[in-house]
């Protein structure tokens, strides 16, 4: 079993025989599906001589964020449930006084809220109050399945649906910025934490409303953002590397 290494460069795929098992640590890129990379470096995979190569992620990111994304190749995929169940962190910005239908800004505002009367104590106050072990209820734009069918397809068709709660565990919160309405946060949590929904429960908890801007996973489990290649650079040392 092979992964990429701890520094980027210098950096080669020669030899490899992605099939006997290969850990890639791709950055994401900005709105792209965890699914687009998956079948991106299947795809180019193919063209090297792995025409029945198996590839999937480790950990679903949404389109709008970037960071680690665990690709696992060959027999490596046996892996992706270990991989996906351990520890994550993020780095998340936020916008207070406003919601969006999705959490984020894949939608526009549909409310506004006042926030003249929040502090940066109240902020770290509600931070500190939703962390811990507890139940959260997923977007209902997000790929969680209600018999057999995305959330998102639900939502995209007019209709609502109730998601069942998960139980997650938010080990740690971290306020980096305080620029109201605008705030950074580090999350360590979970897997199964969904930080949009995070994003409005800090909101609800400073009896305003938010929504997220940006994010990036910056570690999942043992693998940190420095580890990772951006995903046209992985692509191309594919394409250097030997055909099978």
């Amino acid at each position: 079993m092979r992964y990429n290494p701890h520094d980027n460069d210098p950096f080669t795929l020669k030899g490899v025989n992605f099939t006997e098992g290969y850990i890639a640590i791709i950055d994401k890129p900005l709105e792209w599906t965890s699914a687009d990379v998956v079948r991106k470096i299947k795809y180019e995979l193919r063209k090297v001589g792995f025409p029945k190569i198996k590839v999937g992620h480790a950990g679903t990111l949404d389109p709008l964020a970037t960071g680690i994304l665990i690709v696992c190749i060959g027999k490596a995929t046996k892996m992706v449930d270990q991989l996906q169940s351990e520890e994550k962190e993020y780095e998340a910005e936020l916008m207070l006084g406003a919601t969006t239908p999705s959490y984020d800004l894949e939608h526009p505002i549909d409310k506004i809220y006042p926030t003249e009367h929040i502090t940066e104590q109240m902020v770290r106050e509600a931070l500190q109050g939703l962390c811990g072990e507890r139940l959260q209820t997923p977007p209902l734009y997000s790929a969680k399945k209600v018999e057999g069918v995305r959330a998102y397809d639900i939502a995209r068709a007019g209709e609502s649906v109730e998601l069942r709660q998960a139980l997650i565990n938010i080990y740690e919160m971290e306020l980096l910025e305080y620029d109201l309405p605008r705030l950074k946060i580090r999350v360590r949590c979970s897997k199964g934490t969904y930080i949009r929904s995070l994003a409005r429960e800090i909101g609800e908890a400073v009896q305003s409303g938010a929504h997220l801007t940006a994010l990036c996973r910056t570690r999942s489990g043992g693998f940190t953002l420095r580890q990772a290649h951006d995903l046209e650079s992985f692509l191309e040392k594919i394409a250097e590397s030997e055909t099978k």
